[in-house]
């Protein structure tokens, strides 16, 4: 029977989803129907964000399978830590397959998975349960890379020739849950938690429109990690006080800066290339999202702190330290840039759009999980490069089986 609306549960009750919830204000035909977290208060209070933004009517679930069995849960948004991605993606497979529910498909923020072995299970395990799948990836439906996109190649490109040269940044202050600063639970540092936002987008804005993705190819990966800032003593301690003690980066650190260089072929076997750089070492006004694309004759430009918002508070004004001018913001005074609607600016409603009417349609979305697997073999082989010191020809091998090395807890480049 066709859907004139759909249903979406959400797995993980924290940021992120709230993040989601939000941007469906701007997303027609979906409803919120319900949230399942890690301890029921998440879930209920995120639940009841949506109810009071007037995008549910939503509530609070002990289970996935549970929500998987309510007849107006069509879709699932897998929002919940990477950890715990393998054994949510079995549930869900386990669910859908043993009929206990029927589900149109289900989207899943990034990584798809903390290596290329826990990416291709995830791709694997639903298509087994025969569902549509979209990979989260806001940075490429993000306007301002749209848009620029499409003036680009209809005008440079087309007159001159394709792209050849993309540059993309994020940079803040680092993570808002300690989970996130632990490589064995993440699966790696700032190279895996924001790297794959820049590949991706800088990929997609050097792909032809209208392309598949692998008219240009990767040949070669080179890329360098380390611990700029949160190694050292003081901000160690700021890491170990904010996890209970769990998280000890003078012994097990994640890296808090990484850079990589991607070289591809293009159709005609030119090359091209992709520089990203990404860090948790930003003091600035908040997160910075940075874009640069050349050609011959032409360029763009794009970063998320030139907004055409500002305002300026003088010394006398004072307030509680929060997040409500910028994420990710590290100051309440003097001259700040205001992003006026974070949830469009960085692509959150746009995404979720193209993601509910591809599944009302019963059509793959454009971003799916091959995608995803994609995204996470490019950075295993700049893991890769970054530890082995040298250019890797991609895709390189045992790429299935790698695990970096600040996943296993055995990384630190104070001990070299």
């Amino acid at each position: 029977m066709e859907k004139n609306r759909l249903g979406i549960g959400f797995i993980g009750g924290g940021f992120i989803s709230r993040f989601h919830i939000q941007s469906l204000l701007g997303v027609r035909d979906v409803d919120v129907v319900g949230v399942v977290s890690k301890t029921k208060q998440s879930a209920e209070d995120t639940a009841a964000l949506a109810n009071e933004l007037g995008v549910g009517p939503a509530k609070a679930f002990d289970t996935i399978t549970e929500m998987v069995e309510d007849p107006g849960v069509d879709a699932l948004w897998v929002c919940s830590p990477n950890y715990t991605r393998i054994e949510t993606f079995e549930e869900i497979a386990n669910a859908v397959s043993s009929s206990k529910g029927e589900l149109i498909g289900v989207a899943c923020e990034k990584p798809l998975g903390r290596n290329v072995a826990e990416a291709k299970k995830v791709l694997e395990l639903t298509q087994s349960a025969d569902l549509l799948d979209g990979y989260l990836e806001n940075q490429v439906f993000s306007p301002s890379i749209t848009r620029g996109k499409e003036i680009i190649w209809a005008r440079g490109a087309a007159t001159t020739g394709r792209p050849f040269l993309a540059r993309a940044a994020e940079e803040h202050s680092g993570p808002h849950m300690p989970w996130f600063w632990e490589g064995e639970l993440q699966g790696g540092g700032v190279l895996n938690d924001m790297m794959c936002h820049s590949v991706e987008e800088a990929r997609f804005l050097l792909t032809e429109p209208g392309k598949p993705r692998d008219s240009i190819k990767p040949i070669s990966v080179s890329a360098h990690t380390d611990c700029l800032k949160w190694q050292r003593p003081k901000y160690a301690d700021i890491l170990s006080k904010n996890s209970g003690g769990k998280t000890d980066y003078s012994q097990r650190p994640s890296e808090d800066f990484a850079r990589s260089l991607i070289e591809y072929l293009d159709e005609n076997g030119e090359k091209i290339i992709v520089e990203t750089t990404t860090s948790w070492c930003f003091v600035g006004e908040g997160l910075r999202l940075s874009v640069e694309l050349f050609g011959p004759e032409y360029s763009m430009f794009v970063n998320t702190l030139d907004p055409d918002l500002k305002v300026f508070f003088s010394r006398e004004v004072s307030g509680e330290a929060g997040e409500d001018l910028v994420e990710k913001q590290n100051a309440e005074s003097g001259g700040m840039p205001v992003v006026s609607n974070e949830a469009e600016v960085y692509g959150y409603t746009a995404e979720n759009r193209h993601m509910v009417e591809s599944f009302l349609a019963g059509k793959r979305p454009e971003e799916n999980f091959s995608d995803g697997v994609n995204v996470t073999e490019l950075l295993m082989t700049a893991y890769m490069s970054a530890e082995q010191g040298q250019t890797i020809t991609f895709p390189p091998p045992e790429l299935d089986t790698f695990i970096p090395a600040v996943a296993r807890g055995e990384w630190n480049p104070r001990s070299k």
